[in-house]
């Protein structure tokens, strides 16, 4: 009994907090209208002038959104506690909250129908990304609420 009690408290200690939440620099395409595996996590491009782009790290999609294409963007939030941690790791985790930031885009694709992508931002990502995607589409974002329109103000 001992050594079961043992195994789980080093088993514990090992899993991070991390282990299940997304990488604070990533994102993750949850799910719209591209041909891309819903969860896949990957890296969100801004850089380029002329498109946004998403790729997926496992699977290889792709999704190519030119900056002029974009109809609507929209940023809301997601609290809720933090179940799996305080699973695995400690209940205190229960007294703490998790955020997640969504960005949802409308655009048209190349044979003007519209086109729809969500994505998770890492929490290092949504205050550069939602000012890119703002100045570069020319295109004001929208807000789900007050609450996620004050998290980026700050």
């Amino acid at each position: 009994m001992r050594r079961a009690v043992a195994a789980f408290v080093l088993t514990s200690i090992a899993v991070s907090p991390a282990a299940f939440a997304l990488d604070k620099e990533k994102a993750m395409y949850v799910g719209g209208t591209a041909n891309v595996a819903p969860k896949a996590e990957g890296v969100l491009a801004t850089s380029d002038d002329t498109k946004l782009m998403f790729v997926a790290e496992k699977g290889g999609g792709v999704i190519e959104i030119p900056w002029k294409r974009i109809d609507e963007a929209e940023y809301g939030q997601k609290v809720g506690r933090r179940w799996k941690t305080a699973i695995f790791l400690s209940p205190a985790a229960l007294f703490s909250k998790g955020r997640k930031h969504y960005l949802t885009i409308s655009y048209k694709d190349k044979g003007n129908e519209m086109q729809s992508a969500v994505f998770e931002l890492g929490k290092d990502l949504v205050r550069t990304t939602l000012t890119v995607v703002e100045t570069r589409s020319g295109r004001k974002i929208t807000y789900q609420d007050e609450e996620a329109a004050k998290s980026r103000a700050n």
